[in-house]
């Protein structure tokens, strides 16, 4: 959340989609909204429904998930 927009986008062209997917399973909904307002709208949905896809994850294939975008 201390990122700003302009880093979380070159964020956002490093990391490939499913890993954001899995990432955001379990991050907050302030969180999510953070990544999904620095995607086009297209993006935005298209991880929201690889998000949808992975169904229940594991709270520690989130974190390691989350740790490696890190």
């Amino acid at each position: 959340m201390k990122l700003d927009n302009k880093l979380i986008q070159v964020l956002l062209k490093e990391v490939d989609n499913n890993q954001w997917a899995m990432a955001l399973k379990g991050g907050s909904d302030e969180i999510r909204q953070k990544i999904f307002s620095n995607l086009s709208q297209r993006a935005a949905e298209t991880l929201k429904e690889e998000m949808e896809y992975l169904g229940p994850v594991s709270v520690s294939d989130v974190e390691s998930m989350q740790q490696q975008i890190v």
